[in-house]
């Protein structure tokens, strides 16, 4: 795991330390996940909310070094975890290394509302375990093809917000965008979907909406 010198010095006495809400972020290599994160980290302190990032990679922390060099966060509320493995095993079968990541934030930055947990990319069976996070997102891209929702991968159907980015993409991907909707809002029993254009941060605000809304039930 990928630390700074803030980090290192936590105390880890067994004092009790009010939990922060975990959000996933999740889906395939190149979706647009990292970018996502860098829409939402702005408008979310816009909003008052006091929030921390864990990235995941298989045996790099680049994503963790770009959102740190954005200027959009201290640097010191950012952790990389290099996961050695396919980067499902990190956030589904053992997310060890997420939890004491989350919990370590949560000492360290008292009054800590919310820990956006990114996965590394990985396929459309990529998942996050209930044990690490309260509520996940997972992203697609228009550039993956219309079909994508129909394959029915586990991130798709079980997510609790399905992204569908780079809607700016259509015109260039032979893609139909009402049949990549429509085939998602089929699988996923009316579970939301959402569309966005993560560069440009068109779609996000609504994307915000909801974690808005879930950082206020569970806190309730």
């Amino acid at each position: 795991m990928e630390t700074n010198e803030e980090y290192l010095s936590i105390n880890t006495d067994n004092k009790s330390f009010p939990r922060s809400v975990r959000i996933g972020i999740g889906g395939p290599v190149g979706s647009g996940k990292t970018r996502l994160l860098e829409q939402l980290i702005p408008r979310l302190f816009d909003k008052g909310v006091n929030l921390a990032i864990i990235t995941n990679d298989l045996v790099t922390s680049e994503d963790a070094a770009r959102v740190r060099r954005s200027g959009l966060i201290d640097a010191s509320r950012v952790i990389g975890i290099e996961t050695g493995a396919c980067p499902h095993t990190a956030i589904r079968e053992d997310p060890t290394l997420n939890l004491q990541a989350a919990e370590d934030l949560d000492q360290l930055y008292p009054g800590l509302e919310l820990v956006l947990i990114e996965s590394g990319g990985d396929n459309l069976a990529s998942s996050f375990s209930l044990d690490l996070v309260d509520y996940w997102i997972f992203v697609i891209d228009v550039a993956g093809g219309d079909d994508i929702p129909r394959k029915r991968g586990p991130g798709v159907i079980l997510c609790d917000l399905l992204v569908i980015n780079k809607i700016d993409l259509v015109p260039y991907v032979d893609v139909d965008l009402n049949i990549m909707v429509t085939e998602a809002n089929k699988v996923r029993n009316g579970r939301p979907v959402m569309l966005s254009n993560c560069a440009t941060g068109e779609g996000v605000d609504v994307i915000v909406d909801v974690v808005i809304d879930q950082l206020s039930f569970e806190r309730k």
